[in-house]
């Protein structure tokens, strides 16, 4: 697969922001297991068309200068495993509705022609690296109908298998004490491995904001073969 980790660069000022190279590369970092990330339902609009450009820059589409509508966001993070190992060529997938809060699906799209971002990916992809890193250039999530959280869906696959299906939450956002799927996870210790903090990159003359978020697997690909049979 190819990996598209040179589609967009990260300024210096802008990787130290969102925790930088050095971070995914810290030895020792973990004494303890970690928590699996709680997984959360796909929902019904991954795109039902994938759209010719996957790459992890959902805010420019190919070649076009025309940037998407939203609060352009650095989000980055590693897979990892429990024992803190990082989970190397991993493919993680992501979507989000556009700010307009219209998904790349025909049963969302279709009857929102005219709100519709035209200049939103939508989807993107990317593969892990070494550290188990990742990195997607996108917008800060929107509410829409029925979902006052705001959230990006992730699945992360091994062998092109699914692992985990989840999504990711902003931390403290008030909506989401009233969101129906974040509020299926009860234990408020694991609802915190949902969320993350959305912080202003320092002197950012557009407004960017970064985003950390690590995805921590619980289970092998056979064993989600397993579950599905």
């Amino acid at each position: 697969m190819h990996n598209p980790s040179t589609r967009f660069p990260l300024s210096r000022r802008s990787l130290l922001a969102v925790g930088g190279a050095a971070f995914f590369a810290t030895p020792g970092l973990f004494a303890e297991q970690l928590q699996s990330t709680p997984p959360l339902t796909e929902g019904p609009f991954y795109p039902d068309k994938l759209p010719l450009d996957q790459d992890n820059d959902l805010i420019l589409i190919n070649d076009s200068t025309t940037p998407a509508v939203g609060q352009i966001t650095h989000l980055t993070g590693r897979v990892l495993t429990p024992a803190g190992s990082p989970v190397r060529n991993a493919t993680i997938e992501i979507w989000q509705c556009d700010a307009n809060a219209v998904y790349l699906h025909s049963r969302d799209s279709n009857g929102k022609k005219k709100q519709q971002d035209p200049n939103f990916q939508g989807f993107g992809r990317f593969e892990t690296g070494a550290m188990g890193e990742y990195r997607f250039r996108t917008i800060k999530p929107v509410e829409y109908p029925g979902r006052p959280a705001p959230h990006i869906h992730i699945i992360v696959k091994q062998n092109d298998r699914k692992v985990l299906t989840t999504q990711l939450m902003i931390r403290g956002y008030a909506g989401n004490a009233r969101d129906g799927v974040f509020r299926r996870i009860t234990d408020p210790a694991k609802r915190e491995l949902l969320v993350a903090d959305f912080n202003p990159v320092p002197e950012s003359k557009i407004g960017e904001f970064a985003c950390h978020f690590d995805v921590v697997l619980g289970r092998t690909p056979d064993d989600a073969e397993k579950q599905r049979g």
